[in-house]
Formats: C-alpha cells, structure tokens, sequence
C-alpha cells in the first residue's frame, strides 16, 4: 500500500484514533491484511468479525508480529494490558472497503491515471480469467491481481490496497452472492474495462432465479468509470443483452459476428484449445495461432475474454495469442492436472462448482481420459436454493451419459447425484456413495487402478480439495 500516517487512515474511513498521544512518526507503510499470520512490519491489521473467528482476538499478535495500527471496532489492549495503536469505525469491513477507495483515487487523480483498473464476473471462469488477465498484462507493467479468488467485500479491498506508486494495472475479479453486491465493489473501484463471461447458476439461491444473476451481473457493467468499455461474451444472450447498458461494448464468442473471436477451434490431446484468435474491431481482422495449456475446451471462453480485454488495453494481437499460450494455471484447485505414481492423473478442480462448472469439468475429464478408465469425485454444489436437487440429479444423469466408468459422490447434500446415475441406468459397481472424503479416500484406495482418470470436484465448503491435496502427497 502506499504509505499513509495513521490520521489520514482514520479520516479516510471516518474512524477515531485512539491507543496513542501522537500520531506524527506513526506510517502504514506496509501490506494491509486480515489474517495476523500475514502481517509484516509496517502492516494494518484489520480486524473482521467473521461467523468462525472474530479477528478483534487477533490483533495483539498482529502488533507483537509487526503491524502498527488496527482497524477495529473497538479500543484494545496487547498482552500485556497496554493500549494498542487503533482506528475505531462502526464496521471494519465497510472501512476497509473505505479504504481501499480513498487509495486508489489517490493513485489515479496522479497525471498519469494510473492504475487502470480492469475487472471480471461471470457465474463461471472468472478466477481463471483474472489469472489470464494477470499473464498477459503483467509485461507491460506491474500489475496486481487478486490471489486466489479474493472476489469479495473483503478479499478486493485488500486487493485494490496492494498497489503503490509504481502498479500500472490493477485486475480485480468481482463476485456476487446476491443484488448489489457488485455494485459495492465497482464503488471502491470502478473499471475501465469490465469482462462478464457467462449467467450461470452459481449462489442461485441468492437471486431468485437465473435472471436474477443476469441483473446482479450487470452491475459490473452499469458500475464502468466514465468512458469505460464492456467486454460481452456473445455467446450468452443474457450477458450480450447487457450490451445496452454500457457506453462502449466489445464482444468476444466462438461465433461469428463477434469483435474477438475464437476460429477453427479444435483440441489437442482431447485436453488442450486450439484457435486462431482474431481482433475484428475495427474491421481489418488480425489473427494469430494460440493453444492454451489450460486443460478442458472450456477454457477457451475465458481465455477469449482475457483477450479482448488485453486488445482493449493496447496489448498486440500476436502477443496476446503467445502469452495465453504460455500461461498455465496459478490459483489452486483449478483444473489442476498432476501425473503421479502408476500412471494415474489427478485433475484438481476441487475450489469451487456450480453446474456449468460441473458440466465442462466431467466432459473435460472424458475428454482428458481418451480411452483410459475415469473416476468422477463429486461432492456438493452449494447455494442453488430450491434448485439444489434437481441440479444435482442432472449432473449424476449426465455422469452417465458421458461414459464416466465410475461416479464416487460425497456427501449428503450430494447425494441426489448419486440417485440420478442409478436413475439413469448406472448399475453395480458404476456409483458409489461415501458419507465424507475419509470414506471417499478410502474407495479411492480400494478402487484406483494403474491409468485412472480422477476429477475431483465440488463447492469449496464441501472439503473435496482437502481430499485432493491427501491424495497429491500420498501418491507423490
């Protein structure tokens, strides 16, 4: 973060200080965190109140470990009895989101502008796109972007926080769980260029319904700084029906008619994208070959995202094909693909899930596997509200019809999974259902032979990545 003393922190998220006389030698000059494991010197601790853990019970370690100031919502003291330097607000997550707007209008009220900021949403891709983003930008300047999927009222602030003087692009990812969610976030930072993917069916249970999401989506777009451009996927009628909401409009597809475009795609090894992508923006179409490294076809959507952004940006066409062809997956859990021990591939894509996820990670599993066996490790997909069984019978059904040789689903909340593959004609040993990832580990041992192909997917709080992660170290 840019250095600030502990009286501008305070009158930027309208907090009181307290915890100390004079405030004149005290400087955040170092990363603003929520977690006091992260704390270095100079850091601001922010203290959230969570549903598991109150960080209000963390920030004398956060002082002891580095941190010169607290965000908090009310005076403390160390271990000791002491008083701890601390900016008292109502709310540390709205101050934080304060914050983080008060320091990138800082930044960008310089003549340079910078950082220009870029965002994505979408109910799927979005954390791999901002990663492609990330790649591709990142050669011409410092970039920040969000690790791992910091998407939210907490994980972007701290995000925008990470820029100083030198950052030239800041690429946010913005989710949603329900209306107005990301118009929260586009207030801390508006876009100059927005990219959204697809409306899909991710935290239905928020909106009401499909269309819904395609409102809260949209946020994203009417929440542009003025003169920013949208960047539409073409392919998905709510999201290109969101084109008139935004003064400019880029569209991307693998249909034609689109601004970017995906041509004569076609997969290598069953696994990997291959196109010619073509920038007809203006009308004078330039192409350049790229094959993605990413695993699944699906990818190809973001990656179309990713450039069209980039193109907006002033990134050449040629080098945009060459440095989405050089980038590989840098969040964890995300369509990770490890050969280990006899041969068996283990395709990580265990953080998250929602049933287009689960769909283009079953047929890229198909896909992956060619003619070798195929394990489906499923576990829940959560938040579809009243939707939840009926998307999870499909998904067991669709196992089925794609010829996966053994569907394991885990979990409760999963189980309508594992009902729909017996419905669809699933028999003996085809599907399996195991109350936990211990029982799931288990049939994994009992069961994987030399060649298998296992997936492992579901919602991050369904546990399924800590099975992926047992599995890695144990077959290293």
């Amino acid at each position: 973060m840019i250095a600030l003393r502990a009286a501008e922190v305070a009158a930027a998220v309208s907090g009181t200080l307290h915890g100390f006389a004079d405030d004149a030698d005290l400087v955040v000059d170092g990363p603003v965190v929520t977690d006091s494991r992260e704390v270095r010197a100079g850091s601001l601790f922010v203290a959230i109140r969570g549903e598991q853990v109150d960080g209000h019970d963390y920030a004398a370690r956060a002082i002891a470990a580095g941190a010169v100031l607290v965000l908090a919502e009310r005076e403390l003291t160390d271990t000791d009895g002491a008083a701890v330097p601390v900016v008292v607000v109502a709310d540390a997550t709205t101050a934080l989101g304060d914050l983080a707007r008060e320091v990138l209008r800082r930044l960008r009220a310089r003549a340079s502008g910078l950082p220009r900021v870029v965002a994505v949403t979408g109910s799927v891709g979005k954390t791999t796109t901002k990663d492609l983003l990330a790649t591709v930008l990142e050669h011409d300047g410092p970039t920040v972007a969000p690790v791992r999927s910091f998407n939210n009222e907490v994980g972007l602030p701290v995000t925008v926080l990470r820029c100083t003087e030198e950052t030239t692009t800041l690429v946010l990812e913005m989710g949603a769980s329900g209306p107005g969610h990301i118009t929260y976030l586009t207030d801390i930072a508006p876009p100059d260029v927005a990219a959204v993917l697809v409306v899909g069916s991710a935290h239905l249970g928020g909106f009401g319904g499909v269309e819904g999401i395609a409102r809260a989506k949209s946020e994203i777009v009417t929440g542009l700084a003025p003169g920013g451009v949208a960047v539409l996927n073409a392919d998905d009628p709510r999201v290109a029906a969101m084109a008139t909401l935004a003064p400019r409009v880029v569209t991307f597809g693998r249909e034609g008619g689109a601004d970017v475009v995906a041509r004569d795609l076609t997969m290598v090894d069953g696994a990997h994208a291959r196109f010619t992508l073509v920038d007809d923006r203006t009308g004078a179409a330039e192409s350049a070959e790229t094959l993605l490294t990413l695993v699944g076809e699906h990818h190809a959507t973001n990656a179309l995202a990713a450039a069209a952004v980039a193109l907006e940006c002033g990134v050449a066409v040629a080098d945009v094909a060459a440095r989405l062809s050089r980038a590989g997956a840098i969040s964890p859990h995300r369509m990770a693909v490890t050969e280990v021990a006899d041969g068996v591939t283990i395709v990580d894509d265990s953080y998250n899930a929602n049933p287009e996820s689960m769909r283009a990670a079953l047929k890229a599993l198909v896909s992956l596997a060619g003619q070798r066996r195929t394990i489906a490790v499923l576990g829940e997909m959560r938040e579809l509200g009243e939707d939840s069984l009926t998307q999870h019978d499909a998904l067991g059904r669709l196992a089925v019809r794609l010829d996966v040789s053994r569907l394991v689903v885990v979990g409760r909340g999963a189980r309508a999974m594992y009902t729909g593959a017996l419905l669809e004609g699933s028999f003996g040993e085809e599907a399996a259902f195991v109350a936990d990832i211990d029982e799931a580990q288990q049939w994994l041992a009992d069961n994987v032979i030399p060649g298998d192909v296992i997936l492992l997917k579901s919602s991050n709080g369904s546990g399924l990545h800590l099975l992926a992660d047992r599995l890695l170290e144990a077959r290293r």
